[in-house]
């Protein structure tokens, strides 16, 4: 047995200084960290892993749920959709922050190297994924945004005022004097006890992910990043801080018995959908909310389940599109799982199920009250992300609030009384006494203990009775948690945790048991308490940690609103304070003279060793390398190393750092004879191309890998060329010829950006691949939509004909985006008589985009033939009825027909038409 680690002696810790603490080097926090540092702070960040590759961020991002893009969606109608989504339990003006200030992030984000998918314009190509407002914007190179923002952090200018403390990581936050002065914790692979003193302190660090048990078993397999295991929370719960909508859990629908989401904001905008075991659409709710979560449940329980995305549908390029996203970016191992279960998107919908119960702001609406500058209720202490309650604001509004706390943060410099002592003993007391019994119940069978308590007692649907025996189970469990061994500093992390995880489970218990009503469908559903009761509880529940340590709480009003939302009346009012919630009486089933005494037994230890793969010394030099921020000269020696491997770790090191010189450099790399390092460079490209100067030297260097023997290089090159519109409508339509599809692709697209209709329309019919003729036809739409203004014709006069030569093409799919193209574009007597026809065509996806075809025709001759599509057997096809009607909703048969709608089988249907009424 190895010999445990040495407690070290108070007196032996590490002191440091800083203006800014930041604890989280994740979404938020990073933000948090540049902004105070860009505003003059010297700044401290700590994460208790890597920043390189820590926090949620670092799993996967496959696009922005909430991008508020001028243009294509109003902050109003955003901050009014939230309120909807969270009946009514918000403070706008919290949620208005994200909805006004996310444009100008995404901005910056993109200005730092982060890739969202643009139109061949260079127009955000935000999606529709709900019935009403368009926030989706997606992220092709979204796996990279962590390496994009650790390469930031790294920049000469911010090393000099962010100093980055890895595996570090706080267990409390200090407090003296009325006001947060920072924090104490350890370093995780020493076990040195540290403390730190700050003019202010930001939290950043994540979700409560590891509250429930996953139905797989796994402690870690959660739907949040598993390393997010409540620490804020609890950090701001002990520093006195209030924290406000617990009792609204974060509840998700995932793959079955896989912790990845089941990713409906990638698939829907492809085309994908949620049903039931028969196939039918049956989510009436508008946003992915609590509600929608019940009507999913109840369907999984029902008769009708399981539910399924469903993607077998699709075409061939749709499906090949999403495996790119979703193996990749989204979750790197989802790929494995479905090969394990022989499972094909082409040949299988994806079974669904629901997630274990969390605690996160981000995606429902429990965490520590923040203002709309993200201060809590201590003074200059900070929340930030998913941490902090600002309902549904996910990624954008995590940066957001990271932005906001690191700005006012930044005026505050270090505390210079003494750090107060008690508090210092209890932070040291809760790192180190897992080591004074190291034989004790290991971390992980203690912490499964408690969250199967969670899962049995507090997952909803909740009940007094399964609350109250939650407390009861979560007040034993403070015992384990004191037992529990540990022998390394790695241990001591974890049984640090599992502290955390009761902290959260208990707040959740109480706060459910406050809330003596139901509401946010699923998240807080009461059994004995079944009715929403507005009148009593149209109030935020926040609790505190009172000065006599128990956990109290007061029902808030909800603050008038800035947006009037339909349905919803805040007027403020007085607070009421409820105090001390305490369980029912229900440990018996009747009169007991005596009741029995359980036993424990302590379980005995396993445990494993980690080992680090080898690396060679070129490989150590070169990344060694990396952390000095070296110029080009320094890396060309690596670019050019006869080692392939060298080649693509320099690659690597390039993107990361960024010199002058790396567009060109890169793009010299597509034409390395060996496949990965032109493969990496091509990732590179993509990832950087928006940020990198559209200099001669890179232009040249991509014409050059043009003519590469490489298909990726070529598709990468052209994309390039295109972005940084550094090419020209003759060197496009030469690819046009290409051998490779994907390459005929980029080429359409590029032609797009230069306006290129004549060679967009004759090469129309001429392509003998469908993928390439459907995006074709896209172009065509593209590119109309493109040209309009005030003195261009409404539609350049090579476009109708070559659609029209699209509707008559031997592939279904191809013929139905000549259709959907025709919505754009308008759609004149001769196509919309062959438009009407087609919605008889056997194929469902040629009715779609014929009905869509006839939103821009003629009404006379649209409505009647639309008003008899709303009995096509095809659900896709009504849909597409519907939405084509609303366009001509000027028109009493329309309106008519759309009335008719509002009683289709299909839940899609119903919402859209009731939407237009």
């Amino acid at each position: 047995m190895d010999t445990p680690l040495q407690i070290p002696a108070l007196a032996d810790a590490a002191e440091l200084s800083c203006d800014v603490l930041v604890i989280g080097g994740g979404t938020a926090g990073t933000m948090a960290a540049l902004t105070a540092a860009e505003h003059g702070a010297d700044v401290l960040l700590l994460e208790k892993a890597h920043v390189r590759h820590s926090g949620a961020l670092a799993m996967g991002m496959d696009g922005v749920n909430n991008a508020v893009i001028p243009g294509r969606a109003e902050p109003d109608d955003y901050v009014a959709e939230i309120t909807r989504a969270n009946d009514g339990i918000v403070d706008q003006s919290t949620v208005r922050q994200t909805a006004t200030r996310g444009f100008a992030m995404v901005q910056r984000l993109e200005s730092y190297g982060v890739k969202f998918e643009k139109d061949e314009h260079g127009e955000y190509a935000v999606r529709q994924v709900h019935r009403s407002g368009s926030y989706v914007l997606p992220m092709p190179e979204g796996k990279d945004v962590k390496k994009v923002l650790y390469r930031q952090l790294r920049r000469r200018e911010m090393r000099e005022r962010i100093r980055i403390e890895n595996r570090v990581m706080p267990v409390r936050v200090l407090t003296a004097e009325g006001r947060a002065v920072g924090a104490a914790g350890f370093d995780t692979r020493t076990g040195r006890f540290v403390t730190v003193r700050a003019g202010a302190v930001i939290l950043a660090t994540g979700a409560c992910g590891r509250l429930g048990l996953p139905a797989s078993g796994y402690l870690y397999g959660t739907y949040e990043n598993p390393t997010n295991a409540g620490d804020g929370y609890a950090m701001a719960y002990h520093a006195g801080a209030e924290l406000t909508g617990i009792e609204c859990f974060q509840i998700n629908p995932l793959i079955k018995d896989y912790n990845g989401p089941a990713c409906a904001y990638v698939a829907n905008p492809f085309g994908g959908y949620q049903v039931n075991r028969h196939g039918e659409r049956f989510v009436d709710s508008d946003y992915w909310s609590g509600q929608m979560m019940a009507e999913f449940a109840a369907e999984v329980a029902g008769d009708r389940g399981p539910v399924y995305l469903k993607l077998s549908h699709l075409p061939e390029e749709s499906i090949s599109a999403l495996e790119t996203i979703l193996h990749s970016t989204e979750r790197p191992t989802r790929g494995t799982f479905h090969a394990g279960r022989g499972h094909d998107y082409r040949t299988h919908d994806v079974e669904m199920h629901i997630s274990e119960i969390g605690l996160c702001g981000g995606h429902s609406a429990s965490g520590v009250r923040v203002d709309d500058h993200a201060r809590t209720t201590v003074p200059r202490l900070y929340a930030a992300g998913d941490l902090a309650c600002v309902p549904h604001n996910y990624m954008i509004g995590a940066f957001v609030f990271g932005d906001l706390a690191g700005a006012d943060a930044a005026q505050f410099r270090p505390y210079e009384g003494e750090l107060p002592a008690d508090q210092l003993r209890e932070a040291h007391e809760l790192i180190y006494r897992p080591l004074r019994h190291p034989e004790g119940p290991p971390q992980p069978q203690v912490e499964y203990k408690l969250r199967r308590f969670v899962n049995d007692y507090v997952t909803p649907p909740k009940s007094g009775a399964r609350l109250s025996l939650a407390l009861e189970a979560f007040e034993r469990m403070r015992a384990d948690i004191a037992a529990m061994g540990a022998r390394t500093p790695h241990e001591l992390m974890r049984c640090a945790e599992v502290s955390f995880i009761r902290d959260c489970a208990e707040m959740a218990a109480r706060a459910s048991l406050a809330r003596t009503e139901s509401r946010w469908g699923l998240y807080h559903e009461r059994l004995d308490h079944p009715q929403r009761d507005d009148a009593s509880w149209f109030h935020h529940l926040d609790l505190r940690k009172s000065p006599a340590g128990t956990m109290e709480f007061t029902a808030r009003p909800v603050a008038p609103y800035l947006v009037p939302v339909d349905g919803f009346n805040a007027v403020g009012g007085t607070s009421r304070h409820l105090g001390e919630i305490r369980p029912e009486q229900v440990a018996t089933a009747g009169a007991r003279e005596a009741a029995p005494v359980a036993l424990r037994q302590a379980a005995p230890a396993s445990r494993g060793t980690d080992t680090d793969a080898p690396a060679t010394p070129r490989l150590l030099e070169l990344l060694a390398l990396a952390e000095d921020e070296p110029p080009l000269s320094d890396l060309v020696p690596y670019l050019t190393d006869p080692d392939p491997g060298v080649r693509r770790t320099a690659v690597t090191v390039l993107t990361e750092t960024v010199p002058s010189g790396t567009g060109p450099a890169l793009a010299a790399a597509l034409t390395d004879t060996d496949a990965g390092v032109r493969a990496a460079a091509a990732a590179s490209l993509r990832e950087l191309v928006e940020t990198l100067a559209p200099e001669p030297a890179l232009r040249d260097s991509l014409v050059s890998a043009v003519a590469s023997a490489d298909p990726v290089a070529r598709a990468t090159s052209l994309d390039a060329l295109r972005v940084l519109r550094l090419g020209d409508t003759a060197l496009f339509t030469r690819s046009l010829g290409d051998p490779d599809t994907a390459v005929r692709i980029a080429a359409v697209r590029a032609l797009v950006s230069v306006d290129a209709v004549e060679e967009l329309a004759r090469a129309a019919a001429a392509d003998t691949s469908r993928e390439v003729r459907v995006a074709l036809a896209k172009a065509l739409a593209t590119v109309s939509a493109g040209r309009l203004d005030d003195t261009a014709p409404a539609v350049p006069d090579e476009v109708l004909p070559a659609l029209a030569e699209l509707t008559a093409d031997p592939d279904a799919l191809v013929r139905a985006a000549a259709y959907e193209a025709l919505g754009t574009t308008g759609c004149p007597p001769p196509p919309a008589a062959r438009a009407e026809a087609a919605l008889s065509d056997p194929a469902w996806q040629v009715r779609a985009g014929a009905a869509t075809a006839l939103s821009s025709a003629d009404p006379g001759q649209a409505v009647p033939a639309l008003a008899k599509t709303l009995a096509d057997p095809n659900a896709d096809v009504r849909k597409a009825a519907v939405r084509a009607l609303i366009r001509h909703r000027a028109v009493a048969e329309a309106r008519q027909a759309l009335a008719t709608a509002t009683t289709d089988p299909d839940a899609d249907v119903r919402a859209y038409a009731a939407r237009a009424l």
